[in-house]
């Protein structure tokens, strides 16, 4: 073999291997299904049963276990739960009186999921599977949400109300309530200040950059609102043409954000640090939902409800590469680095 022909088949070997380390997991809401497709093939393993409207999906720091979000406009009231390795359905996470349950993620080992008909944020213990904490936010439609590294800072959209949750954890003294003798009784619990920010209507995509400085939501009328998270303010608004937008996403590197939208027939790119557009990604025809960015920011895979498929783009050409047949009317996307 020479050396050239033996360069191209490095150069072709490399990539999937390193794609081989991970798969990309998608919520298919018409199918009600997790797909679990292949990081290095594209290909589907398996549909796992997730239960009725199902939205959104986050793995567990087991590294074993995905939860989903069961939705139905505010109306539904359990997680649905998939034994990755396994491949099979585990039994549901009531979260009862809560309801609504859509964004997730998680902070070390606790579960933070919106609860958007009940107007709240709460937390659950996926080993009890008892809910811990809730967090009301008096808007409608909370729809997803994120927590800092240290814990501190959680941050949820409102896309009914147009504004932005920040919630700053603070310290609470103890409180000293008299009790039987020989002595009274004292109690503490975390207390949180909560801050509402106003954004454009209804605006519930968002992503926090990587350095956790700004937040960029985007707005129904096309604009992007910038919010600084010391200061917890808008600090600016950019006319970045992305009606209807939906979802946010930073890539790893926090270089570029990536904007679907769901009318629009483009992934937008812009670049975080000029704000300035850098490119439109044709990726589908009739718009587009659920962003994931590969770890290793190679590839970003973005779902493509009404047109049935994930659009697999390439970030270091900017260009649509494949599609993925994974269900009908895919949304939630997540990475399992299996």
């Amino acid at each position: 073999m020479s050396k050239r022909v033996l360069l191209i088949a490095l150069l072709t070997i490399i990539p999937a291997t390193a794609h081989a380390q991970g798969a990309l997991l998608v919520v298919t809401k018409q199918s009600h299904a997790l797909a679990i497709v292949d990081g290095a093939t594209l290909h589907v393993l398996a549909h796992v049963p997730i239960g009725e409207d199902p939205h959104e999906v986050v793995v567990g720091p087991d590294g074993k276990t995905a939860y989903v979000s069961n939705y139905g406009e505010g109306t539904l009231h359990t997680l649905a739960v998939v034994d990755l390795p396994g491949q099979k359905p585990l039994p549901p996470i009531d979260l009862t009186p809560l309801r609504g349950p859509h964004g997730l993620t998680f902070h070390n080992r606790t579960l933070w999921f919106t609860a958007e008909g009940s107007k709240a944020l709460g937390t659950l213990n996926p080993a009890s599977g008892r809910v811990e904490t809730v967090l009301g936010t008096g808007q409608d439609k909370t729809h997803l949400v994120w927590v800092s590294r240290d814990g501190q800072k959680v941050v949820a959209s409102n896309a009914g109300s147009a504004t932005m949750s920040v919630f700053d954890r603070k310290e609470v003294k103890p409180v000293t309530v008299p009790g039987a003798p020989p002595a009274p009784t004292s109690y503490t619990a975390p207390g949180w200040k909560h801050t509402l920010i106003p954004v454009g209507k209804a605006a519930e995509g968002f992503a926090v950059s990587p350095d956790e400085h700004e937040v960029w939501v985007g707005n129904e009328d096309g604009t992007i609102s910038i919010i600084n998270l010391t200061t917890e303010k808008v600090e600016a608004s950019l006319s970045a043409d992305v009606r209807g937008a939906n979802r946010l996403k930073f890539t790893p590197d926090g270089r570029l954000v990536l904007v679907t939208t769901h009318t629009g027939k483009d992934l937008v790119v812009i670049d975080s640090h000029t704000r300035k557009l850098v490119k439109r990604i044709a990726i589908e025809q009739r718009g587009a939902s659920g962003i994931q960015v590969q770890p290793d920011g190679t590839r970003a895979f973005i779902a493509c409800p009404r047109d049935h498929y994930v659009a697999v783009v390439d970030l270091h050409q900017l260009a649509m590469v494949a599609k993925i047949d994974a269900g009908r009317e895919p949304d939630g996307l997540a990475w399992w680095a299996r």
